[in-house]
């Protein structure tokens, strides 16, 4: 097997074939199909209003496509939901977490919905918090942690049933600059040491360049899925945010 780059690969842990959900007369997922392999790191590029929330509503089962198939770790997202679902992560672009639970009562309450044994689960919460800075905050409550340690949290959350796929949708919004950039190095660190694929929306260009793919989407479609060099490349473009603008236009109300 091979990937659009034509190197060998594994495996996909997550796909997708030509998922479609409308609304009406609007076509919010169109046809999209990709795969995602362990060790992946893709970004899911788009506008707002190109359908990313969308997609990451039906991979997540809140919703089904009105047609399409989503495949996770070979188990129909429609037909077998509760493995499927099993193997992914989610950290949402808005937090959910219980602001009245202490971190660790946060991470406790979601290994018991996926059944993980109390030992377990102690031992899997001391190892996430460790890596990811927050081991002298678990019994504080939530609300009381900075917006860039809320998403620690949730991404300590996301793993801790060992995911081979990690959703993170929008996960940098209303962070500040260095809490991005400290929850991108997590994430690039993830990548390398799980193996895990990790799918990442972002209307934002900066967060990109690190990503072993680039999907750009936009009105539902996608219209590249390729490395990041290449995207720029393919489009005759000085940089991935001209490349970005040159496919899809202006903002909305730029001048």
């Amino acid at each position: 097997m091979t990937d659009n780059t034509g190197g060998e690969t594994m495996a996909p842990v997550l796909r997708l074939e030509n998922v479609a959900r409308a609304y009406g007369a609007v076509r919010a997922v169109d046809g999209v199909s990709f795969n995602a392999r362990p060790g992946e790191l893709i970004a899911l590029l788009g506008p707002n209003g190109a359908g990313k929330s969308t997609l990451f509503q039906l991979l997540s089962g809140l919703f089904t496509p009105d047609s399409g198939l989503i495949e996770v770790m070979g188990h129909d997202m429609r037909r077998d939901p509760v493995p499927a679902l099993a193997g992914l992560g989610i950290v949402f672009q808005q937090s959910t977490l219980d602001l009245e639970l202490t971190v660790r009562g946060n991470l406790l309450f979601h290994a018991g919905l996926h059944g993980i044994p109390g030992a377990i689960a102690k031992k899997r919460i001391a190892r996430e918090l460790e890596r990811l800075g927050l081991a002298d905050a678990a019994d504080k409550k939530a609300g009381a942690l900075s917006g860039g340690n809320r998403r620690r949290v949730e991404l300590a959350r996301a793993l801790l049933h060992e995911p081979r796929v990690l959703l993170m949708d929008e996960a940098t919004v209303g962070l500040d600059i260095q809490s991005r950039a400290d929850l991108r190095r997590l994430i690039l660190a993830l990548r390398d040491e799980r193996g895990a694929a990790i799918l990442w929306a972002t209307h934002l260009t900066e967060e990109v360049p690190d990503a072993d793919r680039v999907i750009l989407m936009h009105k539902g479609k996608i219209l590249r899925d390729t490395t990041p060099s290449r995207f720029v490349a393919e489009t005759g473009s000085a940089s991935i945010e001209e490349a970005f603008l040159s496919l899809t236009g202006p903002p909305a109300g730029a001048a």
